[in-house]
């Protein structure tokens, strides 16, 4: 009997990387089968809050939210290692304290950073396509660009602060900054959660260990927005083998996150990253009895 998941992702490049060595048959996914939904992270945050799919991709600046119905993977995850979004202005304007800014989403992670650190600011929120062009025009002030458009953007623009650096000054140390990762409803079974997350880290390391066969892939089958220079460069900062599992380093990132947004009374309960991922230990007690 096949068990049919759930599987949903960003349209943004590295999740589909991650994603599709799933999708086109690398991987063995034993009896599962997984359908593949793509929404831009803002509404699969939204979605999240439902309870919608079985398993998201998720800003982590919003898991908290989230923590009594989903468990955190510990795979297919995103960190800036010394970059990250990036706030961009025109080359000739200077900001006020109160600058009205587009943000891609009210629970994304660059959102809560952002808004921690420039308290005056008045966001508007909106497709993070369409911050760019917002910019240009003078819709807002600023923007946080983030994904791919951090990489290329109209050269009438520049950066006025790097998401890094806020970070790096929130947190008091160079620890790699949390984005995103993915979360699994509480509701499947620990033995199904377990075999998921195997499955989805299986497809994270087989897409690195093809890297150059499946970005060739996606760029002919145009299932990517960018060209296949800048593919590879951005996979090499969001979807590399850092992306398979997380480490100690990251989940040390992680608990520092989760400690500012309750310093800023984001939440009201501490959280221990560890104790929100699934006890995989389960599976060898299993095997022992």
């Amino acid at each position: 009997m096949s068990h049919t998941i759930q599987l949903a992702h960003s349209p943004d490049a590295d999740d589909i990387f991650m994603y599709f060595a799933i999708k086109f048959g690398w991987v063995d996914t034993k009896d599962y089968s997984f359908s593949n939904i793509g929404l831009d992270i803002e509404t699969l945050n939204v979605e999240a809050l439902k309870g919608t799919y079985d398993v998201s991709a998720i800003s982590f600046g919003m898991y908290p939210l989230i923590k009594d119905e989903y468990a955190l993977l510990r795979t297919a995850v995103s960190f800036g290692e010394g970059y990250g979004p990036k706030l961009i202005r025109h080359k000739d304007k200077k900001l006020k304290r109160n600058f009205k800014v587009a943000l891609s989403g009210k629970y994304t992670t660059n959102a809560m950073l952002f808004r921690i650190y420039y308290p005056l600011a008045r966001p508007v929120y909106m497709d993070f396509l369409e911050i760019e062009d917002a910019v240009v025009s003078g819709k807002v002030d600023a923007g946080v660009l983030i994904h791919e458009s951090i990489l290329d953007f109209d050269e009438r623009l520049e950066v006025e602060k790097e998401l890094w650096d806020i970070w790096v000054e929130l947190a008091g140390s160079n620890l790699p900054l949390p984005l995103g990762g993915m979360a699994i409803r509480r509701s499947i079974p620990l033995n199904r959660a377990i075999d998921i997350e195997n499955i989805l880290i299986d497809g994270v390391k087989v897409a690195n260990d093809r890297k150059a066969e499946l970005c060739n892939k996606l760029e002919k089958d145009k299932l990517v927005r960018i060209s296949s220079e800048l593919l590879t460069k951005y996979l090499d900062m969001y979807a590399s083998d850092n992306s398979i599992t997380l480490s100690p380093l990251q989940l040390k990132a992680l608990d520092t996150l989760y400690k500012l947004g309750l310093k800023h009374k984001l939440w009201d309960t501490p959280i221990k990253t560890e104790d929100y991922l699934i006890p995989i230990e389960y599976s060898v007690l299993r095997e022992i009895f």
